[in-house]
């Protein structure tokens, strides 16, 4: 066997190294579990006080865990799909339609919809606490998610660009 294919055969098995970073993707969601839980029960009292504002503000906090969480599944699927090993689970009833057939791309275009769309709730809890808030604060808030979605737009049509040039 040449040293070429000794060098290639160890470097395509250095994949599995990513690995553990995917399961421990697992372990942080476990973690946010366990903030949704803990604000899931927290809303009782909050129900109980009768404010309005800080019941909306309870729900988008459980509303943003479950994105990142969501966000975090997604990454784990498809990164271990597309750089260590295939999912071995046949046509299992509750796979995914998205499982196997989200590539680099898509999984780019995925995360930044997720972040443009917890960046959202973050701005609509700061616009419900906006007495809180100075205008400054506001202002940096609402260039951050402006931020982020020019961002995610330009990724599409970066995206969009990339694979007109592929199908020549």
């Amino acid at each position: 066997m040449s040293a070429e294919r000794v060098l290639e055969q160890w470097l395509f098995r250095t994949r599995w190294l990513l690995a553990p970073f995917f399961v421990g993707l697992v372990l942080a969601i476990l973690a946010l579990l366990a903030k949704f839980l803990k604000g899931l029960v927290g809303l009782a009292p909050v129900l109980a006080g009768g404010d309005g504002a800080a019941l909306i503000l309870a729900v988008l906090d459980l509303v943003d865990v479950t994105l990142l969480a969501g966000l975090l599944l997604i990454i784990v699927f498809s990164g271990y799909e597309n750089f260590v090993s295939k999912f071995d689970i046949g046509e299992h009833a509750d796979r995914p339609a998205w499982m196997g057939k989200v590539g680099f791309s898509d999984l780019k275009i995925k995360v930044m919809g997720s972040i443009v769309a917890i960046s959202a709730i973050e701005l609509l809890k700061a616009f419900i606490n906006a007495d809180a808030l100075s205008h400054a604060q506001l202002a940096w808030r609402v260039g951050i998610h402006l931020t982020f979605v020019v961002s995610g737009v330009l990724f599409a049509v970066t995206d969009r660009i990339a694979e007109g040039k592929g199908g020549h």
